[in-house]
């Protein structure tokens, strides 16, 4: 971890924090590998089983990939095996062999044929961290990725991501969205990491440039998340589906605190590879935080971030989701180790008290993925717990420095550790 000497005690430096954030990882995973499926992985019921109607995505398969390649570059045993079966799947039914790119489910099942960058982003990412930890097939994987993101869903004029594409690439949707560019730029970071190639962290850049600091920033720093092919916002899209688990309605607190992550770890990197770097990311990355507590934190007079807020930072969908407040944590740990100031301390211990209280479930096992808006665990916008990725992050990242990358950070720690 990067060198972190605050004035006052701090949980990322008390060695039982570090150990209870290990122990919790090791109990997520070991949930999540019953997710496993011919073809991929599936999502997993609140029992942690496999529905008898359960079939292999995309997102979770890249998602499960990338997390259990991180387990199994620590060290974990047990791994490996699912890294390479992740790896394959992505290769195989996952893949559009004819015109390529990925599919949501495997061989298209749900009659859905589209493309879209939100699922590749997470294809890279989980490419990226397979070859961190040097898995058979994982280049290949990682080339192929690449080279489908810069044929298609890259836009150098735009200086941000395309948004989907029908399967022979013929028609582009007439949408922008915040949601896709964010793992974009969270999956660029990585892929600079595994290539050495600098492009990926000044394309990041340009992202950011557009999302946050041009139009988060005028919006009071909350995050507008949808717009027209122009890049002009949409700001009553889905108004009449305001709960939708990846285009909602108004903003998204918990992309806030994504954003905010990324733009510290955006920072790093480039400071890392010695590229000029502006004071704006972590400036915006301070005010993302900072704003997006104050319009989404106990808003409704209970304890969480509310899932939406409407224009006027009213809270519309007010169930409370596992991956927001993982996301928070994981923000206030960055924001504590950039600036050393004692809020994010405050913070990141009462997300943590907050999480433990209400999400993690250890009688089932995994956490609780929704709260309704009475802190009661619900299946309303998301049932069953499917999502190993945020909350296995979630205990990663206060662990690891804001750069490199979490695999390749991962992996630097293996090679130095003490024998």
């Amino acid at each position: 971890m990067d060198t972190f000497q605050p004035a006052f005690s701090s949980w990322l430096n008390a060695p039982a924090h570090q150990q209870w954030l290990a122990a919790e990882g090791l109990r997520l995973l070991a949930f999540a590998k019953a997710s496993k499926l011919p073809e991929g992985f599936g999502n997993l019921d609140e029992k942690g089983r496999l529905p008898a109607n359960a079939r292999a995505e995309t997102m979770n398969t890249a998602r499960m990939t990338h997390s259990f390649a991180m387990a199994h570059i620590q060290g974990l045993p047990g791994f490996a095996e699912l890294v390479d079966h992740g790896v394959q799947a992505l290769s195989g039914p996952l893949r559009d062999a004819e015109h390529a790119g990925w599919f949501a489910v495997a061989q298209h099942r749900d009659d859905n044929t589209g493309k879209a960058a939100y699922l590749h982003a997470f294809v890279a990412l989980a490419a990226s961290s397979a070859v961190a930890a040097q898995r058979p097939g994982a280049q290949s994987l990682l080339d192929e990725a690449i080279r489908v993101i810069d044929t298609h869903f890259w836009s150098e004029e735009e200086g941000a991501m395309r948004e989907s594409f029908n399967r022979d690439w013929s028609e582009e949707e007439a949408y922008r969205g915040a949601n896709s560019n964010m793992h974009a730029t969270e999956a660029f970071l990585a892929l600079a990491d595994v290539t050495g190639d600098n492009r990926w962290l000044v394309r990041a850049q340009r992202i950011v440039e557009r999302v946050i600091h041009g139009h988060a920033a005028a919006n009071d720093y909350l995050v507008v998340e949808h717009f027209d092919r122009d890049w002009q916002p949409l700001r009553e899209y889905n108004h009449d589906n305001p709960a939708d688990g990846f285009r909602p309605y108004g903003t998204t607190p918990g992309h806030g605190f994504e954003w905010a992550r990324l733009l510290l770890h955006l920072e790093a990197a480039r400071v890392q590879a010695g590229m000029l770097t502006p004071g704006w990311l972590a400036t915006d990355a301070q005010k993302l935080f900072d704003h997006n507590c104050r319009h989404g934190w106990n808003v409704d007079g209970l304890p969480g971030i509310v899932y939406t807020l409407d224009w006027n930072n009213r809270a519309v969908v007010r169930h409370r989701l596992h991956w927001t407040h993982c996301e928070a944590s994981a923000a206030a740990s960055a924001l504590l180790k950039r600036t050393g100031d004692e809020q994010y301390e405050t913070w990141y211990r009462l997300f943590w008290e907050f999480c433990d209280s209400h999400f993690i479930d250890r009688c089932d096992g995994s956490w609780h993925h929704e709260l309704d808006p009475q802190n009661r665990p619900s299946a309303d916008i998301w049932g069953g717990k499917p999502d190993l990725y945020h909350a296995w992050q979630a205990v990663l990242i206060p662990r690891l420095p804001l750069a490199p990358s979490m695999a390749t950070a991962l992996g630097q720690l293996s090679q130095s550790a003490p024998v």
